[in-house]
């Protein structure tokens, strides 16, 4: 019974740790950019979008399509950099535990 005890005390400190985790994820910011940089967009680390930055030079009414792209990819981009974080974060708290497939810890 003192194993199962231990467990369950282990479980509500994981569980403390992964909710400072969440908010420390909130204010952790990381930017995507396409275009050689003339497009940057800047998420948190839970992927919601706090900016997008354009150069002045893609403000023209024929580049249009061509700016649409290049913020997709920008977010993209930074999604791509937000998941790293994301992944570093749970390494460091679980301590590599591995965690089985599909355990939904983020909402």
């Amino acid at each position: 019974m003192a194993d199962f005890m231990g467990m369950m005390k282990q479980a509500a400190q994981l569980q403390a740790k992964m909710a400072a985790l969440q908010q420390e994820l909130e204010t952790i910011e990381v930017s995507g950019s396409a275009g050689g940089g003339v497009v940057t967009v800047t998420i948190s680390a839970k992927g919601d979008l706090k900016g997008v930055q354009i150069d002045d030079s893609l403000m023209k009414v024929d580049e249009k399509e061509i700016l649409e792209d290049l913020l997709v990819t920008a977010f993209s981009d930074a999604k791509k950099k937000s998941e790293n974080v994301m992944q570093e974060k749970m390494k460091a708290l679980t301590g590599g535990l591995p965690l089985p497939p599909g355990l939904k810890l983020f909402g």
